[in-house]
Parts: C-alpha cells; sequence; structure tokens
C-alpha cells in the first residue's frame, strides 16, 4: 500500500480542537466548534516563497539531507495488499487503507528519510461536489448494473495527496530522414468482366532531409503513487503546476498523503522517455514531404531540473461481485475517471436489438 505521512496538527483558535483544510471554504476549519481559521493567516508563513526548481544531476549525484524529511512528525503504515504507503496525523490510528480497502495495515519505518515535496496545489473540490461528480458519472453509463445506483458507493470515498514528479529541460536536437513526395501514373489492367481499364497508382520518391530543433519542456509530470491505478491517473491531469503553492503543513491538516515509491532516479529516467517522444514527434512534424521514413534523432539535454510536489484526488474504491473498481477525481479540477463493473443482461439485450435488426433489414430486402 502507498505510504501514509502524519502531519502537523493546526489548533481552532476558539475552542483548541483540531482544524483540519477545508476545500470548499479554502480554510482551516474546526470539527469540533466550527471556526473558520482565515487561510492567509494560518499559512501566511510561507505563502510568499518562491516555487524552487532543484538541478536534477546534482540531485541524482547527492541530495543534502536538509531536503528531506516532512518537517513534522508523522506516522506511516505500508498496505501488505496493494503496498502503498500513507502518511497521516501523529494522533490518528488507520483502520484499513484508503487506497484498496484492506485492514493490512503495518508501521513503515524509513531506512532513509523522504525528499520532503516543497510545493502542492490544495484542494478546491469539495466531498459534496465529488458526490455529486459520481451520481452523475455512473448515470452517463448504461452498461453499468443498476446496483450500482441503489449501493452508497460514495461510503467509500476518500481524499488524498498524492506524489508526483516535475521536470524541466531544454533540447538541442538534430534529425535526419528520407523524405517522401506522392506521384501518380496510369495503370492498365483488366476487370472482371474481361475490359481493359485504366487507373492512377500512386508512388512514392524518396530523397534525404535534415533539420535540427529547439524545445524547452515545462514540468513534465510523472506519478510517483503506488496505490492509484496507473491508467486512470493521466485521465484525470493535467495538474495545473502553474498554480502550485509552497508547501505548508496546513493545507494537509486531516488529510491522507501517500509518500512516493517510485524514486528520483526512475522518475527522471520515465520522464526523459516522455521528452524523447515528444521530441521525436516534433521533428516527425519538421520533415518535409507528404510521409517519411528512417527518421533518426540524436538529442542533446541540458538545464535539467526536477520539483517533488503533492496533488489532491479523491479516490473511490469498492468490490463488486468479488472484482475491485477505483474511480479516481482530479482534486483540483474536478476531472473524472474510473473503471466500472459490466452488465451482461444489458449487453446482452443490445446484441439481441442489433441481430433483430439486421435480421429485419435483410427480410425485407429478401422480399
Amino acid at each position: 500500500m502507498p505510504e501514509a505521512v502524519a502531519h502537523n496538527k493546526f489548533s481552532c483558535p476558539a475552542c483548541g480542537a483540531e482544524a483540519t483544510w477545508n476545500p470548499a471554504k479554502k480554510a482551516l476549519v474546526c470539527g469540533f466548534c466550527g471556526t473558520t481559521s482565515p487561510a492567509d493567516i494560518e499559512l501566511s508563513a510561507s505563502g510568499t516563497e518562491v516555487i524552487k526548481e532543484h538541478d536534477l544531476l546534482a540531485a541524482l549525484r547527492s541530495l543534502p539531507g536538509s531536503a528531506r524529511g516532512w518537517q513534522a512528525e508523522k506516522t506511516q503504515v505500508r498496505c501488505q495488499s496493494c503496498q502503498a504507503i500513507s502518511v497521516f496525523d501523529a494522533g490518528r490510528v488507520g483502520q484499513n487503507c484508503d487506497f484498496c480497502g484492506s485492514s493490512s495495515l503495518v508501521p513503515y519505518d524509513e531506512i532513509k528519510e523522504s525528499i520532503r515535496p516543497e510545493s502542492l496545489l490544495e484542494f478546491r473540490i469539495s466531498e459534496t461536489q465529488v458526490r455529486e461528480s459520481i451520481r452523475k458519472w455512473y448515470g452517463s453509463h448504461w452498461f453499468a448494473p443498476n446496483a450500482l445506483k441503489t449501493r452508497a458507493m460514495t461510503d467509500t470515498l476518500h481524499g488524498l495527496y498524492i506524489p508526483y514528479w516535475t521536470f524541466d529541460a531544454a533540447v538541442y536536437a538534430e534529425w535526419t530522414a528520407e523524405s517522401g513526395y506522392y506521384y501518380y501514373v496510369s495503370e492498365s489492367y483488366t476487370d472482371s468482366k474481361g475490359n481493359r481499364q485504366t487507373r492512377q497508382v500512386r508512388k512514392v520518391r524518396w530523397q534525404p532531409s535534415a533539420g535540427n530543433l529547439r524545445h524547452a519542456f515545462d514540468d513534465t509530470l510523472v506519478a510517483a503513487s503506488r496505490g492509484i491505478d496507473t491508467e486512470l491517473l493521466p485521465q484525470v491531469e493535467p495538474f495545473p503546476t502553474k498554480d502550485l503553492k509552497p508547501y505548508n503543513a496546513g493545507f494537509l491538516s486531516g488529510w491522507v498523503v501517500e509518500r512516493y515509491q517510485l524514486d528520483l532516479g526512475n522518475a527522471a529516467h520515465l520522464a526523459r522517455k516522455k521528452m524523447d517522444a515528444e521530441t521525436e514527434r516534433r521533428c516527425a512534424g519538421q520533415v518535409p514531404g507528404d510521409t517519411h521514413r528512417n527518421l533518426y534523432v540524436r538529442s542533446d539535454y541540458s538545464a535539467q531540473t526536477f520539483k517533488h510536489i503533492l496533488v489532491p484526488v479523491w479516490l473511490l474504491t469498492y468490490t463488486f461481485h468479488g472484482k475491485p473498481f477505483q474511480v479516481v477525481i482530479n482534486g483540483y479540477t474536478g476531472t473524472i475517471a474510473g473503471r466500472y463493473p459490466k452488465s451482461w443482461l444489458k449487453i446482452a439485450l443490445v446484441v439481441g436489438a442489433v441481430l433483430a435488426a439486421i435480421a429485419a433489414f435483410l427480410w425485407l430486402r429478401s422480399r
């Protein structure tokens, strides 16, 4: 299970109870007396800090100890089912994994403190908005079983901060390829009735071409979550990194955070693969002609930097007929993606209706 981390508690100025970040009110709200603590008061300490970019090559060689740790007392547990590591407030007791629902949680002790996130996107989409979005999402999928509408699926909804890496780089690429230009020639042939016919046949004339490209990559995202379906996360991206705020424990108060399990080195490798693919796509777009082949790209990267950030998601995890499903909602933009069971009865009805329509059409044609 993902790794969970605990955070500093923020006391209510009225009664002293714990206040937690409320995305609807964009403030810290006391769960006991309801007092709201203005965000500009509670979070102003780091609100003017600049979001830092760190030199990637230097970090891969040696990351200073000052950049590690959570700067607060944390509780961390690992799920023995999905292997996610969750981080939450020290006073909280984890009963079930927020990612898969398993109760098989064990304490997790770091051998080496994790790299500290220095910026984040706060929750903007409230739980009420999310529950309504999920109901509409399910309603838009006709093949979902009717039983889903009668079950309280949103009771297993959890708000989580999950880890991402972002990477910047400048690339200079030189490319060579063969450009193809279409031309047409007349060709004679004999048709099925023995008659001679003429048709136009497309040919390709090939000639060498070359060029170069300069491009700046800004905040290429690499998810470091283990608890969320890796095919669903790209569907709720992007997370608008231009709106990142400096890391402050106040935003995380009352929320579970997942610790990254994709380290910086492996994340940088994945980011480079994304950049290489985009660079090749852009170079391909420069090749003149109607088509091309044998594209070769040689890339040189510089000004490589990275950030470790946290982004908010709402996660719905449920089991239907023994099979697990997840629905993920971007906690900043509200974009939703998920999996759902299919009703074989509904599918059979649709197939039957299509076959009946085809049979009726063929019968009418034969009359």
